[in-house]
């Protein structure tokens, strides 16, 4: 079995484009590699929505992104991308980060330029920091998957909401120049401004589809056409189920079963793993029982 690693730069190196849905615990995880999707990223808005409660500003800490990553690799056999916001903390930190989430078992860690605590990249408030903070973070970032750390950097960029595109195309191609493997250039505006990216940038690009967002959400085949080499949906599971929960505590406030709404039990139980762990234990008590007939 090749590394997660290894797997995602075969992936990205296909030249096609690779939807990416993206999890945020576990079973969301799982849910997405059954369904065949070949890869997957974890959401740090939706960690912090799942895991705590709370927005995407900054509360959730490494140790839990951390926690949470290591389940949800653990969980699927596909590469995992993850949300490492700033790194946490100065350069050392960064490097922590990097190293903490190649053990984890991620294929790749996002290190992005935003002030801590961070904001989601689709709300107002956000900020950078300066150029030069910003190019060693992910100095420092590739330094630790150099000295060792199998993953690789995925370099994001805030700076189009407050600085402006040209600033966000400066800082793609100096993370990029500092040995970046992927860019993820946040919330460009306009379908001009998403190719521009990957005309004036190089390497492999991330386009971020927020449904409702400041990007425009386009089809697969033209976000491939304008160079793309991943697409990332942060937000549309999460959406989709609390979408369905809602109403399934509305039917049941009204007295009744969402019956519409549920799954069969027999499929809920494959989809959480219970024929798989039947089929195994029987596997072991078959093997016990003969053991017993050999005493």
């Amino acid at each position: 079995m090749t590394s997660p690693p290894h797997r995602l730069r075969q992936l990205l190196s296909t030249g096609t484009l690779q939807v990416m849905p993206c999890c945020f615990d576990a079973l969301s995880a799982r849910l997405i590699e059954q369904a065949g999707f070949p890869l997957t990223f974890m959401s740090g808005f939706g960690v912090s929505a799942a895991r705590i409660g709370q927005p995407d500003t900054g509360l959730v800490s490494y140790g839990e992104m951390l926690d949470q990553g290591r389940n949800i690799c653990a969980a699927v056999s596909i590469p995992v991308l993850g949300d490492g916001d700033t790194g946490y903390g100065n350069p050392l930190n960064v490097k922590r980060t990097v190293k903490g989430y190649a053990q984890a078992g991620f294929a790749a860690v996002m290190i992005e330029d935003q002030v801590w605590p961070k904001r989601c990249g689709h709300t107002r408030g956000k900020q950078v920091v300066e150029r030069h903070e910003a190019v060693t973070r992910i100095r420092a970032a590739v330094d630790a998957r150099d000295e060792g750390a199998d993953i690789l950097i995925l370099a994001r960029t805030d700076a189009r909401a407050g600085l402006g595109m040209d600033e966000a195309l400066w800082r793609a191609n100096a993370f990029a120049g500092a040995g970046a493997d992927i860019l993820f250039v946040e919330a460009p505006r306009t379908e001009s401004e998403m190719a521009a990216v990957c005309r004036l940038a190089p390497g492999w690009h991330l386009a971020n589809m927020v449904e409702g967002g400041d990007t425009p959400v386009l089809p697969p085949d033209r976000l491939e056409g304008l160079g793309f080499a991943l697409a990332a949906y942060p937000l549309t599971l999460l959406s989709a189920a609390i979408k369905a929960m809602r109403a399934a505590l509305r039917a049941m406030q009204a007295g009744r079963t969402p019956d519409e709404l549920l799954l069969d039990f027999a499929d809920l139980r494959r989809c959480v793993g219970f024929d798989a762990y039947d089929a195994d234990a029987a596997r072991y008590a078959v093997a016990q029982s003969a053991d017993r007939s050999d005493g």
